[in-house]
């Protein structure tokens, strides 16, 4: 029998490590962990994401909505906290400046470690695997090995760059892990448009 399968994918990590500066942006989640993992009985895809504003929002919730069509999965969002950060440029050109506004993506990591915790709780699966390489999440993993030995826990973390795709905590804390194959994305795009499944038409942003 095939094992029962849940995924949890670390949206802002999995963008920041395999999307980003590709024409790849148009994924089929769905479709690409499907073939990713043939030999399982995928009973859902957690998508953990936090709204951004302006040009950027407008296409991301299309994206949502092109994923919201899709039967497997489902998208929990978090929110952008705006924290203050020094300049830490030496010779910084603009010295009256050094401080200045970046949105954090809080509450994801939090988001996917209880629904990792309340899933094994009530025995939705038997592996769950895990697409990021934040090592926040290790305790998270180290509770259910502990609670539930026989569940199996796999690791994908995507990034193009060994340095940061080391991820050794987070690697060490599975039963298995392994970096993201970067070939998937190239295969696993939705089309051009597509139904939103209650009569309406999803278009591929024009600037992806």
């Amino acid at each position: 029998m095939k094992p029962r399968t849940i995924i949890y994918i670390d949206g802002f990590n999995f963008y920041y490590g395999a999307v980003r500066g590709t024409p790849y942006k148009w994924l089929d989640i769905e479709k690409c962990f499907l073939r990713l993992r043939m030999n399982d009985d995928i009973r859902r895809i957690w998508y953990f994401k936090a709204l951004v504003d302006g040009a950027k929002g407008i296409r991301q919730k299309t994206y949502l909505r092109a994923l919201a069509a899709t039967p497997l999965v489902q998208v929990m969002l978090g929110k952008f906290k705006i924290k203050q950060v020094k300049c830490g440029v030496a010779g910084c050109k603009y010295p009256n400046s050094r401080i200045f506004d970046m949105p954090e993506e809080k509450r994801t990591d939090v988001n996917i470690a209880l629904q990792l915790l309340d899933d094994a709780n009530h025995d939705r699966a038997d592996q769950f695997i895990i697409v990021s390489g934040d090592s926040d999440l290790v305790p998270a993993l180290e509770m259910i090995k502990s609670q539930w030995p026989k569940k199996n826990l796999f690791v994908y973390v995507p990034s193009r760059h060994p340095q940061r795709g080391a991820a050794v905590k987070l690697r060490n804390a599975a039963d298995k892990h392994k970096t993201f194959p970067q070939a998937l994305l190239k295969i696993s795009q939705f089309p051009t448009e597509l139904s939103d499944g209650r009569g309406g038409i999803i278009h591929k942003p024009v600037e992806w």
